[in-house]
């Protein structure tokens, strides 16, 4: 059985953070995947809201892959690629910035 390590409060903080402000961007993404594959009313406040929060986020991704519309009797599915890259790419740079953090720990201890 491995020792748990003891890591600084600051770091935990840190981490907890990091973790937080992605856990709210995944949230958002989700969202957006979800309104507008299942073709949400784009004239409602809360999807009003959630594209153009996350238009912000996934605006350096669209244009990779094709977007894939549905047109159907009432409302027109959409299948965004680029929201399902974002979402990947903000988990990636959360985890990357928790690693630094960590190797900060490493050269401090390294110090004393």
């Amino acid at each position: 059985m491995e020792k748990a390590e003891k890591y600084p409060n600051w770091f935990i903080k840190a981490r907890g953070s990091v973790y937080l402000i992605l856990s709210i961007i995944e949230g958002l993404l989700a969202f957006r995947f979800l309104f507008k594959l299942l073709g949400a009313n784009p004239k409602n406040g809360v999807v009003i809201f959630i594209y153009s929060v996350t238009g912000i986020l996934t605006a350096p991704f669209s244009g990779i892959f094709r977007t894939v519309v549905n047109g159907g009797i009432e409302t027109s599915a959409v299948m965004e690629p680029a929201t399902i890259i974002a979402a990947i790419v903000y988990a990636l740079i959360a985890r990357a910035i928790v690693s630094i953090l960590k190797l900060q720990i490493n050269e401090n201890a390294n110090k004393q």
